[in-house]
């Protein structure tokens, strides 16, 4: 009986990363997939910088005494960071890329822009992928911050157009934020996270970035089956599961 149990676990997980991925894909518009196909903008080539930022979410547990080595697996973290790197190092092993993360935990679009010279810019990279967001949004419900729907916005344009000023030839990515009805994100975060995605979504257009929409991909995965702690148990943190489902739907929409 234990055994039929697990085996219809393992089918209902996997049935939901398939829908997570799917809906993720589903999300994007034609026009953007039809403009990274013909551009390819994420290929990757010899000695790429791959660089990593956000908040907790994707700094997940990394040693910053180790942050300068490249490809430093405790440097990395133990998030989707990670298992993207784990993934590419080993699908392209003679392209030497190098990968970094620079996830601070609480950061929002504001901290970002204090350390952005230091922890993006210097490091050159090739590929810089996004996630920021959830905090904006916390912090604000907790009366940690009073940064606004606009200001999230308008900082997170300024931040990657002074990226592609400075890196004319960066492939930009921005992950979009997420919050799963469960843990401490409460029905008083809407309709405003749902504002600040939207925000994020423009940015990204605006810019020419590729967008990752990390929230669809997780509520097609609840949809096929799954309970919303399955996936980040408090809400904002990804699980284990979380983790590898935003690795698999980031390669797949970016593309590499």
């Amino acid at each position: 009986m234990h055994e039929v149990e697990m085996t219809r676990r393992q089918l209902m997980g996997s049935a939901a990363m398939t829908a997570g991925v799917a809906g993720a894909l589903a999300a994007l518009p034609r026009t953007a997939l039809a403009a990274r196909s013909k551009s390819n903008p994420a290929k990757l080539r010899q000695g790429d910088v791959i660089l990593m930022q956000g908040d907790s979410i994707t700094n997940c547990y990394r040693d910053f005494r180790r942050a300068e080595n490249a490809n430093d697996r405790r440097a990395l973290g133990y998030g989707y960071a990670y298992l993207l790197a784990c993934d590419l190092m080993k699908d392209h092993p003679k392209l030497d890329l190098k990968f970094y993360n620079r996830g601070i935990s609480g950061h929002k679009v504001p901290d970002l822009k204090k350390r952005w010279d230091k922890d993006c810019i210097d490091l050159k990279p090739a590929l810089l992928s996004i996630l920021i967001g959830v905090n904006d949004m916390w912090h604000k419900m907790g009366g940690r911050y009073d940064g606004t729907v606009a200001d999230y916005r308008t900082g997170f344009a300024e931040l990657l157009e002074q990226t592609r000023q400075a890196l004319p030839h960066v492939t930009l990515v921005v992950c979009e934020p997420f919050a799963l009805r469960c843990g401490a994100v409460k029905a008083s975060w809407y309709p405003e996270m749902d504002q600040r995605r939207a925000a994020a979504g423009e940015v990204a257009a605006k810019t020419g970035a590729i967008f990752v929409p990390f929230q669809s991909m997780f509520d097609s995965a609840i949809k096929a089956g799954t309970k919303p702690e399955y996936w980040a148990d408090d809400g904002v943190h990804p699980t284990m599961a979380g983790h590898a489902l935003m690795a698999e739907t980031w390669r797949k929409v970016v593309g590499v």
